[in-house]
């Protein structure tokens, strides 16, 4: 590989780098299928607007001639259609060997997609990206740390790191810590680093490993100073994707550097202790059924008093289309009579909302809600048939060309409404949509609600600030934070919390690839 810091004969002076990349979080117990239209597609300008480090004024500059390929983003959701699948893998392995000669990528995905039919999705993508690329061009991954990291994925790799925040407030550090650290290897005239690989047969949800809390806190703590130790290059931690249900499924590590003793040292290091601590992870709040958890928030006298609807959220890969919480909400005496009031966002339904703006505000409406990819798959699935009157209509604008900086998968929910009976008020939407910021609330006040019923696991920052107490809601769904009553059966066993005995000892071999 010529010199990246001298120009290819007859041909430049600054290194190629190409951007793109497809990233989703899939949920194989969610009945909803993710499409085309699911998907936030950029490419061009508005690609390289996605990032910080890509302007014409940032020092990478001078070095850096940037490529923009094409990145497919999309709401956590079911698994991935195998067209659409197919469609955005060809798009991206086309423009690559259209691009010419590239001397990296930085490769922009999550780690937990799956596809229908496929095992390992990012691996398969992965292996067309590499022959596409060729083997001469460094690949620089940033990822979701619930992504789920094989061999035969990492072993493509030239370089990946994950995020070190849960909830995720360093995604775009993450995404430019990769890179810098590309563009900074291949500006030095080195090669390919060493990578050292080994997989941790724990399965946790990001609710029990965020790193508000310990022990996570300290895992990821502990990164930083591998890092700075003199010859390694990056080092990370994933917890995996419990939501899916596959051999990939568990929690990894990789360090990379320039010595393979050194990387694989770090990496058994950092694999011990988090298999150490594998019953240390509790909950980041605390916990209860749906009733328990509206009772204790009605009871409270604090304001909002915030719940997590934890097994229908839709950024982690529910259909978000589950009225289950509603319907204990409005079972609720003090709520159905108005006593307390409740806002509920949101249920994905775009029938529901046709026909509230075809009513308009202020007009009775008797409409099933939800169930419109869940219907048929249990009984808290089932439309609720709701009574109540149209308190809100919101139209917002279509999407611009670039990903707000807040959630790059956010597209808008489409039009939205809002129904109240008694106390309750729930807002349906004709798009799967998060509810993570005070923008996401369009007309509505979250503040001016006793109860605030979200569907989410975690709080995001901006919830996380607006709650004067919260409860994480224990919900059936996609997502459901009770992994042994979902029915894996194709993770490979024996697996932490699956199987809790007769493995203390196992192998924590780092891999050097």
């Amino acid at each position: 590989m010529p010199s990246p810091t001298s120009p290819r004969p007859g041909s430049r002076s600054r290194l190629r780098i190409g951007i793109g990349g497809m990233a989703i979080e899939s949920s194989q117990f969610c009945p909803h299928r993710s499409t085309y239209d699911d998907f936030r597609v950029t490419r061009e300008g508005a690609l390289l607007d996605r990032y910080t480090w890509t302007r014409p004024d940032d020092e990478l500059a001078e070095l850096v001639e940037w490529v923009p390929l094409v990145h497919a983003v999309a709401v956590p959701g079911g698994p991935v259609e195998r067209p659409t699948y197919d469609r955005i893998k060809g798009e991206l392995v086309d423009r690559i060997s259209a691009s010419g000669p590239l001397d990296g990528l930085v490769y922009d995905i999550h780690g937990a997609m799956s596809v229908v039919g496929l095992d390992d999705a990012e691996a398969d993508l992965t292996d067309a990206v590499r022959a596409a690329t060729g083997p001469d061009t460094l690949i620089s991954a940033a990822m979701d740390l619930h992504g789920n990291v094989s061999r035969r994925f990492a072993e493509r790799l030239d370089l990946l790191t994950a995020h070190r925040m849960a909830p995720h407030e360093d995604a775009w550090d993450t995404r430019e810590r990769a890179a810098r650290k590309l563009v900074g290897r291949l500006a030095a005239g080195k090669g390919r680093p060493y990578r050292a690989w080994v997989q941790i047969p724990v399965l946790l949800p990001g609710e029990k490993t965020s790193t508000r809390l310990e022990p996570a806190r300290s895992l990821y703590g502990r990164l930083a100073s591998v890092e700075a130790l003199d010859g390694v290059v990056d080092a990370a931690i994933w917890v995996g994707y419990a939501w899916a249900d596959e051999e990939r499924c568990r929690a990894a590590v990789v360090v990379t550097a320039d010595d393979p003793r050194l990387a694989t040292t770090q990496a058994e290091s950092l694999a011990r202790r988090y298999w150490s601590v594998r019953r240390d992870f509790t909950f980041v709040g605390p916990t209860g059924d749906a009733d328990d958890c509206i009772a204790r928030a009605v009871a409270s006298l604090a304001r909002p008093f915030v719940i997590s609807d934890s097994g229908d959220n839709p950024t982690a890969g529910g259909a978000g289309d589950l009225a289950y919480m509603l319907g204990r909400l409005l079972a609720h005496e003090e709520l159905a009579s108005g006593r307390v009031t409740a806002l509920h966002p949101g249920i994905t339904d775009p029938k529901a909302v046709a026909v509230c703006f075809d009513a308009g505000v202020g007009a009775e409406v008797s409409i099933g809600v939800g169930g419109r990819f869940s219907a048929g798959t249990g009984p808290h699935a089932e439309p609720y048939e709701l009574t109540g009157t149209v308190t809100a209509l919101d139209d917002p604008p279509g999407p611009g060309s670039g990903a707000p900086r807040g959630n790059p998968a956010y597209d808008g929910g489409g039009r939205s409404a809002a129904v109240t009976r008694g106390g309750v008020t729930v807002v349906l939407t004709e798009r799967r949509k998060p509810f993570h910021t005070r923008a996401d609330f369009g007309p509505l006040d979250p503040l001016a609600y006793d109860l605030l019923v979200v569907k989410i696991g975690y709080l995001e920052p901006e919830l996380h600030a607006m709650a004067a107490d919260w409860l994480l809601a224990l919900t059936p769904g996609g997502v459901d934070q009770d992994l042994l009553r979902l029915g894996h059966h194709r993770v490979r066993r024996p697996l932490y919390p699956f199987d809790d005995a007769g493995f203390e000892e196992t192998d924590l071999s780092a891999v050097s690839l």
